[in-house]
């Protein structure tokens, strides 16, 4: 091979070589420092694809497991309010057997009685109180909750709550000795084609309820007109003799405002109404559906009133068994989930993390090559200098 100047061949290799093992040193820098083996896609396209669709998993079952905890918290609060309500019928059922001796007298089951339309009360208090994040649980208005309790959207990463069974609400309304009559008044005054309360004038009202051949006669008289159904309820309420045998409260139309009054007979008796005026500007009123009541006013009252409380007490057994049920599920769901996260997390790690003893090798090795491509370079730049001994 000839003597070059303009060209020097082994420098130029010297150089390629040493600039191949200087990015390899680079990388291997890289992976140690930052512990991953992909840091970018250029460095395992198909493995960082793989990667980020297991982090997208993982991810989702960690939330997932946050939200089956949140169900086992939400079954537990539920499953709580029932427990007492539980309680209270057992008691309820307690104040039956006691009321259908005959040995009470008319005082006493009347002692009975008031102590049941207190629990009755709580039952209905419980139904409106037993909430998780707001969320009503025993009134009713939710009969199932769905649990996201996987990474996925489809059927099999969802668990529901079944809340039909848990209506406490409808416990106390079955029982509750104001539940067996009520009815609805729409009124006319409440009711103006232009949406401006025409008012209901002041004057005597007369509530009647008619049970088992007793007619009870209550007459309230108000001194002012009343423009909303709000107001008259209101006033109505005030009325102590009213309130000894009647309950109101308002009735809504379909865009949320009052349209009439809601008259329930403590006595479950059928309910009539008439104004002052006669104008008919109440309807004849619509009676709701009767429920069954306590009534431990006999023997056979008592007994009957046992049969009622027994069949309340199996389906608040039946909810409690459901959402037992679907607490040990939700706890094997969280099992399962921790389990599935563990071995994706390994999966995940084994593709994505650094190997740090193979790398430290890479490493090691690259370092050692640079240091000697450095030295060769250098060597190679001088070996043209032997020219300048021809030259002299």
């Amino acid at each position: 091979m000839g003597m070059q100047i303009n060209t020097n061949l082994a420098a130029n290799n010297a150089y390629r070589s040493l600039s191949n093992t200087q990015n390899d040193l680079s990388k291997s820098l890289e992976k140690l420092s930052s512990g991953l083996r992909i840091n970018r896609a250029g460095d395992d396209a198909a493995g960082l694809a793989i990667s980020e669709s297991l982090k997208s998993q993982i991810g989702g079952l960690t939330v997932a497991s946050r939200n089956a905890q949140d169900g086992i918290g939400l079954v537990q609060t539920a499953e709580g309010g029932l427990s007492q309500a539980h309680s209270i019928l057992q008691r309820l059922r307690d104040l039956g057997v006691q009321a259908a001796n005959d040995t009470n007298n008319d005082d006493s089951r009347k002692a009975i009685k008031a102590e049941s339309d207190s629990l009755v009360k709580e039952l209905d208090r419980i139904a409106g109180s037993t909430n998780f994040n707001g969320t009503q649980l025993l009134d009713g208005s939710k009969s199932k909750l769905s649990l996201q309790v996987g990474a996925n959207a489809d059927s099999q990463s969802v668990i529901d709550v079944n809340l039909a069974s848990a209506n406490v609400g409808a416990i106390a309304t079955a029982l509750g000795s104001a539940s067996s009559g009520s009815t609805t008044f729409k009124v006319a005054a409440f009711s103006a084609t232009d949406g401006s309360p025409q008012g209901l004038a002041a004057g005597t009202y007369n509530f009647e309820s008619v049970k088992g051949g007793v007619t009870t006669t209550v007459a309230v008289t108000t001194t002012a007109a009343s423009t909303t159904a709000e107001d008259f309820v209101s006033k109505l309420n005030a009325d102590k003799n009213f309130n000894s045998s009647f309950t109101a409260s308002v009735s809504k139309s379909a865009n949320g405002t009052g349209d009439g009054i809601i008259i329930r007979s403590n006595d479950g008796g059928t309910i009539d109404l008439t104004d002052p005026s006669g104008s008919g500007v109440f309807n004849a009123g619509t009676t709701a559906a009767s429920g069954t009541g306590l009534d431990f006013s006999s023997t056979t009252a008592a007994q009957a009133s046992i049969s009622a409380i027994d069949a309340q007490i199996k389906n608040v057994s039946t909810a409690r068994a459901d959402l037992g049920a679907t607490q040990n599920r939700l706890e094997s769901a969280v099992q399962t989930i921790n389990v599935a996260k563990e071995n994706l997390t390994a999966s995940n790690s084994r593709i994505r993390d650094t190997d740090m003893a193979e790398e430290m090798v890479k490493f090691t090795r690259n370092n050692i090559l640079s240091q000697a491509g450095t030295a060769m370079l250098a060597q190679a730049n001088q070996s043209s200098q032997g020219v300048l001994q021809l030259l002299r």
